[in-house]
């Protein structure tokens, strides 16, 4: 059976990141894009949410991760993102994408992507 996908798009928020000096004296903008795996058959038949992901709950405990973190990989800190969203009981997989503006001259960003599957 394939996944059925909710998508998190362009999530901008701020952080640490980062292993120079420069870059761990202020927080920067990180670009956060999501997919969720999960099975929609349910709640497309209940129409009620604790049947499906309540991905304002998803967005809620990124954020407050995010926010806090002061990881020195962009690595680290895509993976935690996907940590916090298998939490998520109804989520069995997920893709996340995280770009770092300017991290590189003449590249407007530079960006992880990992997948990551409930166990």
């Amino acid at each position: 059976m394939g996944y059925d996908r909710i998508f998190i798009r362009d999530l901008l928020l701020r952080c640490i990141i980062g292993f120079n000096n420069d870059e761990r004296r202020a927080k920067q903008d990180v670009l956060i894009n999501i997919t969720l795996f999960t099975d929609l058959r349910g709640p497309c038949k209940s129409d009620i949410i604790e049947d499906s992901v309540d991905y304002k709950v998803v967005k809620k405990h990124v954020i407050n991760m995010v926010e806090k973190s002061s990881f020195n990989l962009l690595e680290r800190l895509t993976e935690g993102i996907a940590d916090v969203c298998l939490e998520n009981r109804h989520v069995m997989k997920v893709t996340v994408l995280v770009d770092k503006p300017g991290a590189l001259r003449f590249a407007r960003s530079v960006a992880v992507e990992i997948d990551r599957e409930r166990e």
